[in-house]
């Protein structure tokens, strides 16, 4: 297990130079997307988002990369990868694909915004975290925002993910309500709670907690804990850090 956490963190490391070396030529940072519970948000015409984070539990190890591109004011469409290791063996998969389009753009004191995902994690790579069988999902995004700077943000999600396994269809419903409290300066307390994950389907109920800090105009990091709380197969205690960035090119 030690080499899979050493190889994990040599990615990790080369990860973040390349990171460190984008953010000197980006000029904005953007609001994104929290956790597993979505925002009725996209990223912007012409803009490019990568959100990357790594989870640890007690038997596994996971890094998962997301870029996302916006071709219009109200289209967002990404593809990410996960690799990590699962009881001492590497394991990844590839690609997820996803859209979102965004129907109303939320503002203070006003009525939320909606927004529409869909997705698919193509059965793709080697080891646990290849999915079982072909499959998609959709949810429905809104989120309320509280204060001109948004002081309060609550998130909510409403989805399916359809599975075609050994000739079998399964349709398994999945819901999210999420919050990002602004507390001190850059700092903010964000946590969720969920029912089911639109990237993982079948997982039960589960909570989520931590702190969002704003370094700068430029760097937005994540520090949380986990664990579930009911379900068939409970997802057990685990801890994460995240990055998120959004580049838009210099004016000449």
């Amino acid at each position: 297990m030690h080499a899979y956490f050493v190889y994990t963190f040599l990615n990790m490391k080369r990860l973040f130079s390349t990171i460190f070396i984008f953010t000197i030529i980006a000029i904005k940072i953007y609001a994104v997307r929290p956790f597993i519970t979505d925002d009725a948000a996209v990223v912007g015409r012409g803009l490019i988002q990568l959100e990357t984070w790594t989870l640890f539990q007690k038997n596994s190890g996971e890094h998962w990369i997301m870029w996302a591109y916006g071709p219009s004011d109200k289209l967002e469409v990404a593809i990410g990868a996960i690799y990590g290791y699962n009881h001492q063996n590497f394991t990844f998969a590839v690609p997820l694909l996803e859209a979102k389009y965004l129907f109303h753009e939320y503002q203070s004191g006003k009525l939320p915004g909606i927004a529409l995902a869909t997705g698919t994690f193509l059965p793709a790579g080697k080891g646990a975290f290849v999915p079982s069988g072909y499959g998609a999902y959709g949810f429905l995004a809104l989120t309320q925002c509280f204060g001109q700077d948004e002081n309060v943000l609550i998130h909510g999600n409403l989805g399916v993910n359809y599975l075609r396994n050994n000739n079998e269809n399964r349709f398994i419903g999945f819901w999210g309500l999420g919050t990002q409290i602004r507390t001190y300066k850059g700092w903010h307390l964000v946590g969720e709670i969920m029912s089911g994950d639109p990237y993982v389907p079948g997982t039960g109920l589960t909570y989520q907690t931590g702190v969002r800090y704003f370094v700068n105009d430029n760097i937005q990091l994540d520090a949380t804990v986990g664990q579930g709380i009911a379900g068939e197969q409970k997802v057990p205690f685990w801890w994460g850090v995240g990055a998120r960035f959004v580049f838009e090119k210099k004016q000449k």
